[in-house]
């Protein structure tokens, strides 16, 4: 019996319009009256995801900030921050480089320094809450879940994911989209924040599935007893994980969990 259903938004549920699918909530409707629960999981903050979510909010689990934090029935159930230090350190190397633009995602809020427009655009569309701050300053105040880094020169797996990872020790550095990467504590991922819903869910491996498309959702489908790539997912997750959808543009997702509730 399935218990959770977990997926990555932005490039596996959402289509390249980042929109909701139409039967989104619809089909979260019916999950949720045959005792699944379903769980965005994104590397969005939780109030955008909150936001997002709204009219099934009570219906659904979330994990934020790809893993920093784990939502559930109104309470932030698990966190994983990133260490203080670890983000002043991780910041002046970021800051040194052209074309990285970092933004602190916080619980509440999410913080950046840089006027660049492009930047600020494209995180404005990305974060609910967030403002201009500066990011020395947010480190010593708040409890920072992760620096999210806006690759100004995409794609970021060709870039900012090529020499920013190696540069940055003993955090985790990883490319979360086309041109966005994460630095997070050296052990935050999806999976980790998956388990601990798990264990409060009494839910098994084997009662979850789990859908994603990039390197930063492998811990979350590993962590599971079934999990699907889509079609358009990046090229070194299909090589870990071989079961496949449809691409998000085909809605494979959406596809796959009508399947789920006809069996």
């Amino acid at each position: 019996m399935i218990k959770l259903i977990a997926s990555d938004l932005d490039g596996t549920l959402l289509p390249p319009s980042k929109n909701l699918p139409e039967e989104t909530f619809g089909l979260i409707e019916k999950l949720y009256e045959r005792g699944i629960i379903f769980v965005p999981a994104s590397g969005r903050q939780l109030p955008n995801l909150e936001k997002l979510f709204a009219p099934v909010l009570d219906k659904v689990a979330i994990i934020a900030e790809n893993g920093g934090l784990c939502s559930f029935g109104g309470e932030i159930i698990f966190t994983d921050p990133t260490p203080s230090d670890g983000v002043k350190y991780a910041l002046k190397i970021i800051r040194g480089e052209k074309d990285l633009y970092p933004l602190l995602s916080c619980a509440d809020c999410a913080y950046y320094e840089s006027g660049f427009t492009p930047f600020i655009q494209t995180a404005e569309r990305s974060y609910s809450n967030i403002r201009r701050a500066d990011l020395n300053e947010v480190a010593k105040r708040e409890t920072v879940l992760k620096i999210s880094v806006w690759d100004g020169k995409p794609p970021c797996a060709e870039h900012g994911g090529k020499f920013l990872p190696p540069k940055i020790k003993g955090l985790r550095t990883m490319v979360s989209g086309f041109d966005w990467l994460d630095v997070s504590a050296p052990d935050a991922n999806k999976g980790k924040a998956l388990r601990a819903l798990m264990q409060a869910v009494c839910a098994s491996a084997d009662e979850c599935v789990a859908f994603g498309d990039h390197m930063n959702d492998l811990e979350m489908l590993q962590a599971c007893g079934i999990s699907y790539v889509t079609a358009n997912a990046f090229a070194g997750l299909k090589a870990y994980i071989k079961n496949e959808v449809p691409s998000n543009a085909d809605f494979g997702v959406i596809q796959k969990i009508k399947e789920i509730l006809k069996g």
